[in-house]
């Protein structure tokens, strides 16, 4: 099940006080102290970015969360083509979709906590199952347990995890800087900050959009901010607020050009 996202623990769909809930209780004692940073994370972030806590019990390792039938984003593709939400399959929605996403990873990055990294996040798939899509179409995050704290001030950086990371989808620095011929050590690494949720973002928008009419369109719109996601250095990244503005710019302008005949048949 979709649901099955903090540290895989049991999952059960519910009901209480006439609504459908999710119980995630965890069944390996040993991840109890991720468990309980997972709902650390949950209690403090609490808002429109994130999934809603009901209830929870420490002493049993239990939490219970608002539930969303239509699961995570990794089914999103099957579910447009259901045909109750057939007519949510265009570039606008998708769009608005991406806009979501991004505004989540903005919240990341200036939450009440500080700087937060989304480190369950190392290939598309895994990226998508830690977010959920509601029934009205927008995008919550459900998997908070691993969420490092970058601090500047105080010099502190991160890495997600302690195995060496491979693939296009992570961000050059999250990548073993010392070629083939040096063993991964993980003492080596070098630690980075959040500018590698960053380098994600073209990916995962381009999930979003799909190839549906007029989603091409949107990509030409987002050439040149999802260019500069994808330098090299980190530093010379935009940020999360950066990306959005641009995002809701370019949705602003192609609701524009779709209202005027000569630009409608091209969307």
């Amino acid at each position: 099940m979709s649901y099955a996202s903090l540290l895989c623990p049991q999952v059960f769909l519910s009901e209480w006080k006439e609504n459908k809930v999710v119980i995630s209780q965890l069944t390996k004692p040993e991840l109890k102290e991720d468990f309980l940073h997972g709902l650390k994370m949950l209690k403090a972030l609490q808002s429109k970015h994130v999934v809603r806590l009901l209830g929870y019990c420490e002493k049993q390792f239990t939490i219970l969360t608002e539930y969303h039938p239509l699961g995570s984003l990794r089914g999103l593709n099957e579910t447009l083509h259901i045909p109750k939400y057939k007519s949510m399959n265009t570039w606008h929605r998708r769009l608005m979709l991406a806009i979501d996403y991004v505004s989540i990873i903005r919240y990341l990055h200036s939450s009440p906590l500080g700087t937060l990294v989304m480190c369950d996040s190392n290939d598309l798939d895994k990226a998508l199952s830690q977010y959920l899509l509601t029934s009205d179409f927008h995008i919550l995050v459900n998997d908070l347990d691993a969420l490092p704290l970058v601090n500047r001030s105080a010099g502190r950086l991160v890495k997600c995890g302690h195995r060496e990371l491979w693939g296009e989808f992570v961000a050059p620095e999250q990548r073993w800087p010392y070629g083939e011929d040096v063993p991964f050590d993980d003492d080596l690494m070098p630690p980075y900050d959040e500018k590698t949720d960053i380098w994600k973002i073209p990916d995962v928008s381009n999930f979003f959009l799909g190839h549906v009419e007029g989603s091409d369109i949107v990509r030409l719109h987002l050439f040149d901010i999802h260019a500069a996601c994808k330098k090299k250095d980190p530093a010379e990244r935009p940020s999360a607020q950066q990306i959005l503005d641009t995002y809701k710019k370019v949705l602003t302008l192609l609701i524009r050009e779709a209202a005027m005949p000569s630009t409608r048949e091209m969307l």
